[in-house]
């Protein structure tokens, strides 16, 4: 009774004729793989602990850098919805 039954799929033995390289040429790898740590699949504390590390080692003149955007980019934000600092300062 062939009624209920499902087909298989079909199998194919392709190679790409130009590649010339080493693995697969089919293989879907992450974009960061190569240098970062916390891509791996692994437990989540040592993927926390991974992601801490390596925001750890990051460049300091970078981390200002993006410090200080998000503060003007805050202080605009606050100039355009009018909000009053004076609450602030006395």
């Amino acid at each position: 009774m062939g009624l209920f039954k499902l087909r298989k799929n079909k199998k194919f033995n392709y190679e790409p004729r130009y590649y010339k390289g080493s693995g697969s040429p089919f293989e879907i790898k992450h974009k960061f793989e190569d240098e970062r740590v916390t891509v791996e699949k692994a437990n989540l504390k040592r993927t926390l602990t991974n992601a801490i590390n390596d925001f750890k080692n990051r460049d300091q003149k970078s981390t200002k850098t993006i410090a200080m955007i998000v503060l003007i980019l805050v202080f605009i934000f606050l100039f355009i919805i009018d909000f009053d600092l004076t609450i602030f300062f006395n």
